[in-house]
């Protein structure tokens, strides 16, 4: 059985790419802010394949999600998209 890799982390309030590398999404942490919509998790950077989606609303409970298994794998980098005032603590390695 082969080691798993450390797990990192990485905080972001803004769209941007989060992760320059390979690697796989653990898992997440994130709070809205108050407003509510999309976060998006791209492969490949603002244009890149969508791999993550899901929706926030204007309430001020935060999202934590554990992904399964080994993660999902990103192999060029780790773009999000997120709401205005939307928050996110990313888990990869």
């Amino acid at each position: 059985m082969s080691m798993q890799t450390d797990v990192r982390t990485v905080h972001t309030e803004a769209t941007g790419t989060v992760v320059n590398s390979r690697t796989r999404v653990k898992a997440y942490h994130c709070l809205s802010g108050g407003a509510a919509g999309d976060v998006i998790f791209r492969d490949g950077g603002s244009g890149g394949t969508i791999l993550l989606q899901f929706n926030i609303a204007t309430g001020t409970q935060p999202i934590n999600m554990l992904i399964p298994g080994e993660g999902i794998l990103f192999r060029t980098d780790v773009h999000v998209t997120l709401p205005a005032t939307a928050k996110l603590t990313l888990f990869y390695g």
